[in-house]
C-alpha cells in the first residue's frame, strides 16, 4: 500500500512527519493475534508476540523470520529494561518477567495484596528502572489467550515495580480495562489506554496523568478518542506526538490531542513501536502480520 491509499491526513502537520514515497511493508503473515512489537538495537532485530499460538518471534533486516520463543506462556506486551534485557506481560503465567542474557526467567510481579493478577497486558520502563504495567482482565476471559479463570483483584489496575526494592504498587484502580501505556518524552507524563468498550459501554479513549515524584500519578485527565476500534499499544516520537493502534490503522495525535492523521492498515492493529538504525521505521503488529513503514520522524522510546 502507497501513495494517498496510505494516509489519511487530518492536520497538514502530519505531512511533516510522513514519506511521501513510502510504502507499508507486510514483512510476515500467518499469526493468529500479533501484538507486543520491541526493538532490539544492539541486536539489530524486532521480537513480537503472537499470543494465541503461545509464541514470539524474531524478524531481521534481511527478512528473516524465526521463533524466538515457545511455548511463550502466552506473553503479550514486551519492553526492555535500562540494562537491555527483555521485560514481558505473561497472560497465562498471569506475571511480569524478565528474560536475563543467560536465558533464564525471573519473575518480578505475580501476584498483589496476596491475589494473583488478571492478566499482564503491557508494559514500560521508566529511566529511574521503575516497571509499570496494565492489568486487565483479558488473558483469563477464555483459553484462547490465556487459561480462562476468574479474577482475584477487585479492579483492574495499572501497577508499578520499585526498582530498587521489588515492590509492587497500584497506581490507578479505576479503569475498566487498562492497555497500553507509555511515558511522555520527558517522563513528565503518563498516558494510559482504556479498551473496555470492547466489553462495555464507554468511551474508546487515552487517559493523561502527572507523574510526581516519580511514582505516583495525579491529575487524570482525557487525552484522545479513537474514532475507529479501540486504543491499545502506542508510542511516541521525539516531538511528543502520539502514535497508536486502532481499527482502520495507526493514528498520530499531537501534544494537544489533535488526530493529525492515519496510516491506513488492512488489518486491525494492536501495537507499534519504532525501530531501525536510526528509530525511524514504525513496525506495526496487526492480527495476523507484522508490517513496518518508513517515517520523518524518530521514536522517543528506549533504548
Amino acid at each position: 500500500m502507497a501513495g494517498s491509499e496510505l494516509y489519511d491526513i487530518k492536520d497538514e502537520r502530519f505531512r511533516a512527519l510522513i514519506a511521501g514515497s513510502a510504502v507499508l511493508e507486510e514483512l510476515y503473515t500467518g499469526c493468529r493475534w500479533a501484538e507486543g512489537p520491541v526493538w532490539f538495537s544492539d541486536l539489530n532485530c524486532l521480537l513480537w508476540s503472537d499470543i494465541p499460538n503461545e509464541r514470539m518471534m524474531r524478524w531481521v533486516p534481511d527478512g528473516s523470520v524465526s521463533v524466538f520463543r515457545s511455548p511463550s506462556n502466552y506473553v503479550n506486551g514486551n519492553t526492555r529494561d535500562r540494562q537491555g534485557r527483555l521485560v514481558s506481560c505473561e497472560h497465562g503465567g498471569r506475571r511480569v518477567t524478565r528474560t536475563e542474557p543467560d536465558g533464564r526467567i525471573t519473575v518480578l510481579a505475580d501476584s498483589y495484596n496476596g491475589k494473583r493478577l488478571n492478566s499482564p497486558n503491557d508494559v514500560v520502563v521508566k529511566s529511574d528502572g521503575s516497571i509499570w504495567f496494565t492489568d486487565p482482565s483479558y488473558g483469563i476471559m477464555s483459553d484462547y489467550e490465556g487459561h480462562k479463570s476468574p479474577e482475584e483483584q477487585e479492579s483492574r489496575n495499572v501497577y508499578r515495580i520499585d526498582a530498587a526494592t521489588g515492590d509492587i504498587e497500584a497506581v490507578v484502580t479505576d479503569f475498566i480495562q487498562p492497555n497500553g501505556l507509555a511515558f511522555s518524552p520527558d517522563e513528565r507524563q503518563l498516558f494510559i489506554a482504556d479498551s473496555g468498550s470492547a466489553n462495555h459501554d464507554v468511551p474508546r479513549h487515552i487517559r493523561v496523568f502527572d507523574v510526581v515524584d516519580g511514582r505516583k500519578l495525579t491529575n487524570s485527565r482525557y487525552f484522545c478518542s479513537i474514532d475507529s476500534g479501540i486504543p491499545d499499544g502506542f508510542r511516541f516520537d521525539v516531538s511528543g506526538n502520539l502514535w497508536t493502534s486502532a481499527a482502520d490503522g495507526v493514528h498520530c495525535f499531537a501534544s494537544d490531542g489533535t488526530l493529525l492523521g492515519k496510516i491506513k492498515v488492512p488489518q486491525t492493529v494492536s501495537n507499534i513501536t519504532f525501530g531501525g538504525p536510526k528509530k525511524n521505521r514504525l513496525f506495526i503488529t496487526a492480527t495476523q502480520s507484522l508490517y513496518s513503514i518508513y517515517t520523518t520522524t524518530n521514536g522517543a522510546q528506549y533504548p
